[in-house]
């Protein structure tokens, strides 16, 4: 088993994770966000990749070969899918954000409450 997939995907999610910590802009915020969501991606992809197997398309292989899972697959495409929407809702709160307060630094909104 190679070990450099699920490294790069503890990386990745540090990365993110940084970003969100440190972030002064809502946009930095939800690029961070995406960042951390890339890190399931590769987590996802590395648990359902088999050495030497073949993609799990059926009509050309014989029985017994040994396939990729397909179900990992398919969790990594919902999870982009996902993240896609989030990230969209973020963005338009960011937006809003912007034209009702006139700033996207979330430390200056909480003092907006009133």
């Amino acid at each position: 088993m190679n070990l450099f997939p699920f490294l790069v995907a503890v990386w990745l999610a540090a990365v993110g994770l940084y970003g969100v910590v440190t972030s002064r802009h809502f946009v930095h915020l939800v690029i961070s966000l995406s960042v951390m969501q890339a890190s399931t991606y590769v987590l996802l992809l590395a648990v359902g990749y088999r050495t030497g197997a073949k993609a799990p398309v059926f009509a050309d292989i014989p029985a017994r070969s040994r396939i990729v899972d397909p179900v990992v697959q398919a969790l990594t495409l919902t999870d982009v899918v996902v993240e896609a929407t989030v990230s969209a809702l973020l963005l338009a709160l960011a937006v809003q954000a912007h034209k009702r307060f006139g700033t996207v630094d979330p430390d200056e909104l909480g003092a907006l409450r009133g």
